[in-house]
């Protein structure tokens, strides 16, 4: 069972950048589509990005512009850069596969705030 562990949060200004990561326990070449997800306190967790092994990406109305989504199957690691960043955009962070989810990890606490 591949297990999920993201990095890279903490506290930012409004307009700064952070780069998360997500690391996995196993090979991610398998997963079709990886996902980055959030969840704000008292509100559902939501898909953010996402991207294909073909490089085929999405991204929420809310963040598309301000996010990118990558990966890197040999290092069995996704990232998600995010600039332009709001207050709106505090959240926990989560990775993880699309499709078919596996357990989540502990995510990583953004923070956005002056």
């Amino acid at each position: 069972q591949v297990q999920f562990v993201e990095s890279g949060g903490g506290l930012v200004q409004p307009g700064g950048s952070l780069r998360l990561s997500c690391v996995a326990s196993t090979s991610i070449s398998s997963i079709y589509r990886m996902g980055w997800y959030r969840q704000a306190p008292g509100k559902q967790r939501e898909l953010v990005a996402s991207l294909t092994d073909y490089n085929s990406t999405t991204y929420a109305d809310s963040v598309n512009g301000r996010f990118t989504i990558s990966r890197d199957n040999a290092k069995n690691t996704a990232y998600l850069e995010m600039n332009s960043l709001k207050p709106e955009d505090t959240a926990v962070y989560y990775c993880n596969s699309v499709l078919f989810p596996r357990a989540w990890g502990q995510g990583t606490q953004v923070t956005v705030s002056s």
